[in-house]
């Protein structure tokens, strides 16, 4: 059964900050994300994973540093790189981004999938290029992957993957380095047996900011 690992990438400066990052910020992680990448690595070096595949943006594959390192096939794909914010990228959220963002996200919830958050991406623009990647993961030939992506990017993969709207993805919630995994049905929705999982994390490496 075609199995995947979906993994958020580690804890950045941006994310300690409380800076938007989004599709327009390339960082990279901090120290407390390097130690989150090295505990992912170290609870799961020997699982035999096939391929890993990250979004095109530093984080997500320095995450996965390691495994790539130790002879890992590796693919980048722009389609999982994570939601564009537009003008709030680089910035501290203010009160009045904030309010921003929590109507637009509560209008997502209510099928108006068509608002944008600081001018960037639409709900239903990232559901497009994500149902893009979730079409492409169910047809690759390899039967254990690894992925690692966004924190509002997962959001809309896990809920596409299991076969619900882009308007459904508020449900979902994404730690640095939290882990879900998914094996594809045979109705080509996948289930989910792990949700955010974190249990390769000592305690003092759980904190996560968005």
């Amino acid at each position: 059964m075609k199995t995947v690992y979906l993994v958020r990438h580690g804890q950045t400066d941006f994310n300690l900050q409380g800076i938007v990052q989004g599709s327009g910020v390339d960082s990279s992680l901090n120290d407390h994300g390097r130690e989150q990448a090295r505990h992912l690595f170290e609870r799961y070096r020997e699982m035999p994973f096939q391929v890993v595949l990250t979004s095109a943006l530093r984080r997500t594959w320095e995450t996965v540093d390691s495994f790539i390192a130790a002879g890992l096939p590796w693919e980048q794909h722009a389609n999982i790189n994570e939601m564009s914010w537009g003008n709030h990228e680089g910035k501290k959220g203010t009160p009045e981004s904030i309010e921003e963002y929590q109507r637009i996200k509560d209008a997502w919830a209510l099928g108006e999938i068509d608002g944008r958050i600081g001018g960037g991406e639409s709900a239903r623009e990232m559901g497009q290029r994500l149902q893009t990647f979730v079409d492409h993961l169910a047809q690759r030939s390899e039967d254990l992957i690894l992925v690692c992506s966004h924190g509002r990017a997962m959001c809309g993969l896990v809920t596409l993957m299991m076969g619900q709207p882009i308007d459904r993805m508020n449900q979902w919630i994404h730690s640095n380095t939290g882990l879900w995994r998914g094996q594809l049905q045979d109705d080509g929705t996948w289930h989910f047996d792990l949700q955010n999982d974190r249990s390769h994390l000592p305690a003092e490496l759980m904190a996560s900011r968005w």
